[in-house]
């Protein structure tokens, strides 16, 4: 928490991101005026990398990772170059620089001046939060803390420093020898350039190895000048006694000598002509000579490793291919064994060489990264296999996630016939040949991209079926069995799917006489329950496998258990007409009236497969069509004209007059579809001909609407009793929320006292708790009257939705000669209404008129059961005529 507050006080803190539906790699950084900006690229830089954000700062404050600054410290890198030359030689050579040399320094002295003034601009990265300050108080008090009093003591003018100084120190430049430390943005260059990968690492290292050694000789040369020129007997000392009044030779004769003697003593071949002739130059060659063992030591061992790492993939390359081919030589390998050992090694030595080996550079990388890394790149392959198709996208993820990608050069074996199922491969490039050897070595087929090799044996857990040899280069996805079946083992239903597309694609193969002979086998593993791979009722009720289901039911199985819409196996079994199933999974306790998301009951299932027998089964053990849709079930059987049904449903305890959820009944249906031997029979039973569906459409509007004449009679002759129980009109149906595909269908016993999925107890939960939830209850509770009434209606919030489904108005058009008018719902928006007049009338409207003339502009002014005129703009007719 305190860091947390640490971060809020400065202004910013770090959040993770959301980018194309996966969270960023990058940090952002949050500004308490919540504008984003991203830092990765300053706090932990790829190599290389430039961010191409702008930080958003405080006003007058810059970002150390600016472009332009960047370019400022790039410019200032020149001037360090220069101030590292020439300040050993005015130390050295020059007692009081004048003219154009004077001049220069003084105007490099300005600029690295402004660069002061500049740094207290600065933000500057806090390495304990890795927060960027933009504090100028917190950036002033680091900056004088640290460097600030060498900077302004090197940038002070050699003028002004002679002033400065005692008499005695004014000619030494002490000053210009300070200016070496701004040395450290060299170094602070080098340590960046070297970690950049747009710059060749071996240039970069002997670019700073020469720039080192350069500067080490050019101070070297200048102090042992500047020892002879201050001695009080010139010709005592090393260039004096070999170049007699030396203060006379030209200033470059004398720095090429001064450079010679240093380059001499570094390289270790002097001394011949140029030695020390007094003790301060003894004493000083010591110690240079001692310095120059460090140095040599320092330039040899960079050297060395930058050209072994050069030939040192070579020279293990050529071992490992040594000791192979010795201990194949040793073992008598047959040659094929042979060469497949070296083109495995080759192959490893060019992938690693060019940068393919994919997997050591994914096992580097953090678990997300490599699993996002996964998706990308193989995703849409192993989606395609045959093997995981229907399955949820879940599991999908999580399965090549665990793969692995390799490379086999051509003629290698990847499986070997017989041997254990430990990995199954999909092929990503390439060809394979599967090849039998038990009446020797044939080809009975080629795998292509795409194709996965290696699954029955994993799945089955029986030795390899064929020995699988590469034909060329080839990138294979391998899977471990063992972390395949750990996947599985928490998505059964994806379990059950794969075994399905599994014996699915046997059959497609049975023709051939080793995969039928698989299939049977697979199908007796399967009844007696010896595979690993976890199994569900619902698959045993989709084969109608009684031993199956009576295995997995002992094992203690939920016999309960349903799929993702809320399917159970006695569904399953009921459509399927699998008495034996139906009867087992009643005997271990099966709901006999257990719904599923659509509202369907077994009982329903078995009446629509015409299952007599399991009908009766299901009947003698409590089932009824009470606890389902009824609605549904009796609008079902009016789509298939179906009156038999119908009865069906009347005889087994289903109410055929009441809605499904759209409020639609099966006299609404009967109506449309002008079914008047249907109508009748629901007439008779008592189905309401004035019952509004959701868009207040009643059977005896959709009869006068739709001219079935008939029907119509049939009203007028036989009205409908009035039910008892005012009708409720269902409430809208939510939206699902999302889940996981794979995440198992618990079923719950409902208020009601019927079985109800979870999916059902939650999203009638997520609905009621919410604030439309709430008000749409608080509607449907009203009384019928209120309902009805324009105005208690369109009351409080939501009231429009219940306004505009039941408000039906007359439409005429004069300026067509139509008076008379046709009746309509009312619809939502002026717009909508006069879309309607345009496809009833044949013409474009543009306003609306009442029967007085006045306009309407809102849609919201018009009562139920108004006479509303459609009309041009130029029309100009009376609207009773």
């Amino acid at each position: 928490m305190s860091l947390m507050a640490e971060r809020w006080r400065k202004g910013v803190f770090f959040m993770p991101t959301m980018v194309c539906g996966r969270e960023a790699t990058d940090r952002e950084v949050v500004s308490r005026d919540g504008s984003h900006y991203s830092l990765s690229s300053g706090i932990l830089p790829s190599l290389g990398a430039r961010s191409n954000r702008r930080v958003k700062l405080r006003k007058f404050i810059i970002s150390p990772y600016d472009r332009r600054y960047r370019g400022w410290e790039t410019f200032l890198i020149i001037l360090v170059i220069y101030s590292a030359w020439v300040s050993p030689f005015e130390f050295g050579f020059i007692r009081n620089p004048t003219g154009g040399l004077a001049l220069a320094d003084n105007i490099v002295n300005g600029f690295f001046a402004i660069d002061i003034i500049l740094t207290f601009f600065v933000a500057y990265l806090d390495r304990a939060t890795y927060l960027l300050i933009d504090s100028p108080k917190q950036i002033a008090w680091k900056y004088t803390r640290s460097w600030f009093i060498l900077d302004f003591v090197s940038t002070i003018p050699n003028e002004l420093a002679r002033k400065i100084l005692p008499p005695s120190l004014r000619s030494y430049g002490f000053f210009n020898m300070l200016r070496l430390w701004r040395l450290r943005r060299v170094s602070a260059l080098f340590a960046r350039l070297e970690k950049d990968r747009h710059f060749n690492y071996f240039w970069v290292r002997c670019a700073k190895l020469i720039c080192v050694t350069l500067f080490a000789v050019h101070c070297a040369g200048c102090f042992y000048y500047l020892l002879a020129d201050r001695y009080h007997d010139p010709d005592k000392t090393w260039i004096g006694s070999s170049m007699p009044n030396f203060h006379e030779k030209s200033l470059w004769i004398r720095y090429v000598t001064s450079m010679y003697w240093s380059i001499t003593t570094l390289t270790t071949v002097g001394y011949g002509d140029l030695h020390a002739e007094n003790t301060r130059e003894m004493i000083f060659n010591t110690f240079y000579m001692l310095f120059n063992l460090g140095l040599t030591a320092y330039l040899i061992g960079n050297m060395t490793n930058l050209v072994v790492h050069g030939t040192s993939r070579t020279r293990k390359y050529r071992d490992t291919i040594q000791a192979a081919s010795g201990f194949a030589q040793r073992n008598q390998l047959p040659v094929r064994l042979q060469d497949q050992m070296i083109s495995h090694l080759s192959l490893k030595f060019r992938t690693d060489s060019e940068g393919l080996q994919q997997q050591e550079t994914l096992d580097a990388l953090p678990k997300a990264i490599r699993s996002s890394i996964s998706h990308y790149l193989f995703y849409n392959l192993v989606q395609k296999v045959y093997l995981f198709r229907g399955i949820s996208c879940d599991l999908l993820f999580q399965l090549v996630s665990e793969m692995k990608a390799e490379y086999f050069p051509p003629r290698e074996d990847v499986i070997l016939q017989n041997e254990a199922p430990t990995d199954f491969y999909i092929l990503v490039t390439g060809n394979v040949d599967l090849i039998d050897h038990k009446n020797g070595e044939q080809i009975i087929g080629v795998a292509r991209a795409g194709d996965v090799v290696g699954e029955i044996g994993v799945l089955c857990y029986r030795p390899q079926l064929f020995t699988v040899r590469t034909k060329s280069l080839c990138q294979l996805l391998r899977l471990n069995r063992t972390t395949f079946l750990s996947i599985v083992q928490s998505n059964v239903g994806d379990g059950t799917i794969i075994m399905n597309n599994l014996l699915q694609y046997l059959k497609d193969k049975k023709e051939d006489p080793v995969m039928e002979g698989v299939l049977r086998e697979i199908e007796n593993m399967l009844t007696r329950g010896h595979l690993d791979l976890p199994l569900t009722l619902c698959f045993a009720a989709i084969r109608g496998d009684d031993f199956l289901l009576h295995q997995l039911l002992r094992r203690g199985l939920n016999p309960n258990e349903a799929d993702n819409n809320g399917h159970s196996a006695l569904h399953i079994a009921a459509s399927k007409g699998s008495d034996h199933c139906v009867r087992l999974l009643l005997d271990f306790g099966a709901d006999p009236n257990c719904r599923d998301l659509e509202g369907r009951v077994p009982l329903w299932e078995a009446l629509l497969g015409k299952h007599k027998a399991v009908v009766r089964l299901l009947v003698d053990n409590g089932a009824d069509l009470s606890s389902g849709d009824t609605g549904l079930y009796a609008c079902t059987a009016v789509e298939e004209n179906n009156i038999d049904l119908l009865k069906d449903i009347r005889r087994y305890g289903g109410d055929i007059t009441l809605p499904r959820k759209d409020g639609s009944t099966a006299l609404h249906l009967a109506v449309c579809e002008g079914n008047s031997q249907l109508v009748e029979f629901l007439l008779e039973i008592g189905a309401n001909i004035d019952q509004p569906d959701f868009h207040g459409w009643t059977p005896r509007n959709l009869a006068d609407q739709q001219g079935h004449d008939e029907i119509k009679a049939l009203f007028e002759d036989k009205k409908a009793p009035e039910r008892t129980a005012s009708f409720k009109s269902p409430r809208p149906v939510p939206h699902l929320i999302g889940k996981y595909s794979s995440e198992p269908v618990i079923p719950h016993i409902s208020q009601d006292g019927l079985l109800e999925s979870s999916n059902n107890i939650r999203r009638r939960a997520n609905f009621h708790n919410s604030l439309f939830g709430v008000i749409t209850s608080a509607h449907v509770n009203k009384s019928n009257s209120e309902l009805h009434s324009p105005v208690g209606a369109s009351r409080g919030i939501g009231g429009n939705y219940y306004r505009n489904s039941l408000l039906r108005v007359t439409i005429s058009c004069p300026e067509k000669g139509n008076t008379a008018g046709k009746l309509v719902l009312l619809p939502e928006s002026m717009e909508e209404l006069l879309d309607i007049g345009a496809k009833k009338f044949g013409f474009l409207p543009t306003k609306v008129l009442t029967k007085d003339g006045a306009e309407v502009d809102d849609v919201k002014l018009i009562r139920d059961g108004d006479h509303l005129i459609l009309a041009s703009n130029d029309w100009a007719g009376d609207v009773n005529t």
